[in-house]
């Protein structure tokens, strides 16, 4: 499967950017989730990739073949691009069933492919299970009914499955009735007859048969543009009603479907054409809870199987996070982060993705400090509370500040020189620090204070619930404000000094609200940012001193 490369793609509708200058690589046979608020663009780009929308500039590569370049004037349409694209709304025909369904978009296809002999094809595969009628035999006994009759559906359908058939052969090996017969030497003797006559014919026209059946000249196989055979477009029905398991459906209306059997109808019918990608965008979306979760499991199978490459636009962090091998994290049309998931949760860029990743979410803590000769920071917190953060790894504060403000200078000498181009349109919607929320037990109105000077000391601490220890011996004084407990864990709001944290205590603990406690931070994984840039600056351990 192919690599996806995107390379400085931008777009934009006026002076809204709906991507800005996006650079993205999407390995082969990844599963990437484009993750981010509503309106960040993550559709966007993946229409974009897909050839449903076009760039306003940039370039797009999909294997080795360039689908779109905004210089050299290459825009390859969507329907070239070999890619398959999964709607939130699956879009079936409620006037065709299951299987017209999935096989319509097969039925259109015509392009230039390998010459086949079908019919050669078919009586060599019959002749070889002829030869085994056994096995063919206790397969039709399987379908016979209270009366002792055979159903002759229920047996195709088997025979479809047990054998990897078309529907075609399926029947034409079923009428040999090895259930009643036992020598099938004449059959097969005329069946090769006609693969031999078939190997003749092609050597009399210069050419000769694959094993495959794929018509050969001179080593090389003979293409024409055609359509797909009915026999093609059966086996690749029947292929994908495996895999996503919907061979039973086949003769179904969608309004006979429930949800999740209609979502494996569209996936189903978006695999048949064998699309190099897959995209799919917020496609669980219509399904209730439980639904959704058991769907999560399917696409994890199918990538798996199918070894595709999977691109799925969603805004629910929980299913970026259980599906995807990387994430891609987007705000206002700009990458915030690319990294495998687990990446992004323990290490996140700036406090945009802190924040939009996890659940509960994380907490924020707003510090003052400076960095201590021996590689520490003293911070205080709350109302006059000092806690000591110790990085995981050396780091000079000093130095990191420098790099920051050096980058921000790079970045507005490249605004300013490209602002001087022809044709530069300037972005409407500015990128800014991302603006988190302190919860308190009283919230005040801060939308018309002043924004306040913030300088270096000024910090913010971000502590996953999951390292706030509550009830334990040491630690701040608090008090507990709310409890939510769900069997295998409890989320606890505590109260400390106003400022509300949020918790997560496993096992059956019972917490009453107001109840004295304190609480400690545990682990390794607390990290610190700057509050100017928002960015992630280091990460390591707290110490409560006082």
């Amino acid at each position: 499967m192919p690599k996806i490369t995107l390379e400085n793609v931008t777009k934009r509708w006026g002076k809204f950017y709906g991507a800005d200058h996006l650079n993205l690589e999407i390995s082969d046979n990844a599963f990437v989730t484009l993750l981010g608020p509503s309106g960040c663009g993550k559709t966007t780009t993946l229409r974009m990739i897909a050839g449903l929308e076009t760039p306003t500039s940039g370039r797009i590569t999909i294997g080795d073949r360039v689908v779109f370049d905004s210089d050299l004037g290459i825009n390859v349409p969507a329907n070239k691009r070999k890619v398959g694209f999964l709607f939130q709304n699956y879009a079936l025909w409620p006037n065709m069933t299951v299987y017209q369904n999935i096989s319509f978009g097969l039925a259109n296809i015509k392009e230039e492919m390998n010459t086949v002999n079908f019919e050669a094809k078919n009586s060599a595969r019959l002749a070889e299970l002829l030869k085994t009628p056994g096995e063919v035999k206790a397969v039709v006994e399987d379908c016979r009914d209270k009366s002792g009759k055979i159903d002759e559906n229920k047996a195709i359908l088997k025979l479809i499955d047990a054998f990897t058939l078309s529907k075609y052969t399926a029947k034409k090996l079923f009428n040999y009735h090895t259930e009643e017969t036992g020598n099938f030497s004449s059959e097969i003797a005329a069946l090769t007859a006609k693969v031999e006559a078939a190997k003749k014919a092609a050597v009399a026209d210069g050419c000769t048969l694959a094993e495959d059946f794929t018509v050969l000249k001179n080593g090389k196989p003979v293409t024409s543009v055609r359509r797909l055979t009915k026999e093609e477009i059966d086996l690749s029905v029947r292929r994908v009603s495996r895999i996503v398991k919907i061979g039973m459906f086949m003769d179904r209306y969608p309004a006979e479907l429930s949800g999740g059997q209609q979502q494996r109808v569209a996936i189903a019918r978006t695999l048949a054409p064998e699309p190099s990608v897959l995209f799919m965008d917020e496609p669980l979306s219509n399904l209730d809870a439980k639904l959704r979760l058991e769907m999560r499991y399917e696409l994890q199978r199918l990538h798996v199987e199918t070894g595709s490459t999977f691109v799925y636009v969603t805004h629910d962090q929980m299913e970026a996070m259980t599906l995807a091998t990387q994430i891609c994290l987007i705000d206002n049309g700009s990458l915030q982060q690319y990294d495998a998931p687990l990446t992004v949760y323990n290490k996140p860029n700036n406090l945009f993705v802190a924040d939009f990743v996890g659940n509960p979410a994380i907490n924020f803590i707003e510090a003052k400090g400076t960095q201590n000769t021996d590689n520490s920071v003293r911070l205080t917190v709350f109302n006059n509370r000092k806690i000591k953060f110790t990085p995981s790894e050396e780091i000079s504060f000093a130095k990191w500040f420098a790099d920051r403000d050096q980058a921000e200078a790079d970045k507005k000498a490249a605004h300013d020189k490209a602002a001087q181009e022809k044709g530069y349109v300037e972005k409407g919607n500015k990128d800014e620090t991302f603006k988190y929320h302190i919860p308190m037990v009283i919230e005040t109105d801060d939308s018309l204070k002043e924004d306040p000077v913030i300088s270096n000391e000024d910090l913010v601490l971000g502590v996953r619930p999951e390292f706030v220890a509550i009830k334990s011996e040491t630690g701040l004084d608090a008090e507990v404000y709310g409890a939510m407990p769900t069997g295998m864990e409890s989320t606890v709001k505590v109260n400390v000094d106003g400022y509300l944290l949020t918790g997560v205590v496993f096992g059956a603990s019972l917490f009453k609200i107001g109840e004295k406690c304190n609480i400690s931070f545990t682990g390794n994984n607390a990290i610190l940012f700057d509050r100017k840039s928002g960015k992630r600056i280091a990460i390591g351990s707290l110490e409560i001193i006082e």
